[in-house]
């Protein structure tokens, strides 16, 4: 079975142990190394996720594994936790996690833009663009990732 077969199987087992804990199974991925196999599983929820819910959800997703036949008789090691700030923004639920965030948009048409996430809703975000309100479809929308930003102390 091919990784994004196995990608894709794994999403249908763990999708609803996931959500029953609140959560949002953002994405999974597995590398297969010799033997043994690594499934990264990234889960967020408005408001992002701490170290409790992450252990919740290992704990949950590691029964619906072993419950499960999608990852055969081979070895495994299991890693969750959050998406993090370098993830791709495509989702509504994205953009609404990140208001207020620097983002930086490449747009279809191939030109780009850098502003602040403000209000967003299934259809559309607005961005702060030096001091103007710039209205977004997400179906305008190629690529957009959240802008790292530092602060003097």
């Amino acid at each position: 079975m091919s990784s994004s077969q196995t990608r894709d199987r794994l999403q249908g087992v763990l999708a609803e142990p996931v959500a029953a804990l609140g959560l949002d199974l953002e994405g999974v991925e597995v590398t297969f190394a010799g033997k043994r196999s690594v499934v990264r599983v990234a889960i967020d929820k408005d408001g992002g996720v701490d170290m409790d819910a992450v252990a919740e959800a290992t704990r949950a997703i590691s029964a619906a594994l072993d419950a499960s036949d999608a990852m055969g008789s081979g070895s495994y090691t299991l890693e969750v936790g959050s998406p993090g700030v370098d993830r791709p923004l495509t989702l509504p639920r994205h953009w609404r996690r990140n208001a207020g965030r620097l983002v930086k948009v490449t747009l279809t048409d191939g030109s780009e833009v850098l502003g602040r996430i403000g209000e967003s809703d299934d259809l559309a975000v607005s961005l702060d663009v030096d001091g103007a309100t710039q209205s977004l479809s997400y179906a305008d929308v190629a690529k957009a990732r959240v802008q790292i930003e530092f602060t003097k102390g």
